[in-house]
């Protein structure tokens, strides 16, 4: 595979190497974009569960392997702050995944073109 990759003009070449680059960076940011998904389902379930609580309910967080008392009204600030930032996060993810997935396509389109055998006069 690789020899016949050697075969082509350099041009293409480097375009495949950008094909593969993007790919690995559309990859890598969808990964990213579930787990900051899982991460938001997580936070709205617990910021669900808290509305559901009187306030003089007690409420432990979790810090590292401990878990600690806490006022419902600070936790629940805590939570809605941690759950805009995660939305943001997976709106920036998401905005970055669609450019990449049209550069891949725009590139894979380009490259099927170039690659294309020239059919001559009929």
């Amino acid at each position: 595979m690789s020899q016949d990759i050697s075969r082509l003009p350099p041009q293409i070449q480097q375009r495949l190497l950008r094909l593969q680059q993007l790919q690995q960076s559309l990859q890598g940011v969808m990964s990213q974009k579930q787990q900051l998904e899982m991460q938001l389902t997580e936070v709205e379930q617990a910021v669900s569960e808290l509305e559901k609580l009187n306030e003089t309910a007690v409420v432990y967080k979790s810090i590292g392997a401990l878990l600690v008392k806490a006022e419902k009204g600070k936790v629940s600030t805590e939570l809605t702050e941690r759950k805009e930032l995660l939305k943001m996060r997976v709106d920036v993810l998401a905005k970055q995944e669609e450019r990449l997935r049209t550069q891949v396509k725009e590139l894979q389109e380009k490259l099927q073109q170039e690659l294309r055998p020239v059919s001559g006069p009929d």
